[in-house]
């Protein structure tokens, strides 16, 4: 089955930058849209960024664009998502998800998600 693992989050000072990581495991097709989502508490989960890992072809959502960056190793089995000038703001669990076919930053769209990672700015 389907396994997502996040890693990387933590505290870090506003300007700061953190490196998350999300390793995949158990997806039977390729083409796959792997995305970064972020919940802060009593906030909805929002749509942070997403790569469709066939193409390497990318997307961040207008509140991280030029902060943001998401990638994918050569495997196409781990997704980065480096996040730079960090503010207080993006303090928020972050999540990893992955679903089949298309790719969009609509969280009711994926099937499968991480446990998620904190990231805290302070």
């Amino acid at each position: 089955h389907v396994q997502l693992v996040e890693s990387g989050g933590g505290l870090v000072q506003p300007g700061g930058s953190l490196r998350l990581s999300c390793v995949v495991s158990g997806l039977t097709y390729d083409g796959n849209c792997m995305a970064w989502f972020r919940q802060a508490t009593d906030k909805e989960r929002e749509g942070v960024a997403r790569i469709y890992t066939a193409f390497n072809k990318t997307k961040c959502a207008d509140s991280v664009k030029g902060r943001f960056t998401i990638s994918q190793n050569n495997a196409k089995d781990t997704v980065y998502l480096q996040m730079n000038s960090l503010k207080p703001g993006d303090s928020a669990m972050y999540y990893c998800a992955v679903r089949y076919g298309g790719c969009t930053l609509d969280a009711t769209d994926f099937n499968y998600w991480g446990r998620g990672t904190q990231v805290t700015v302070s």
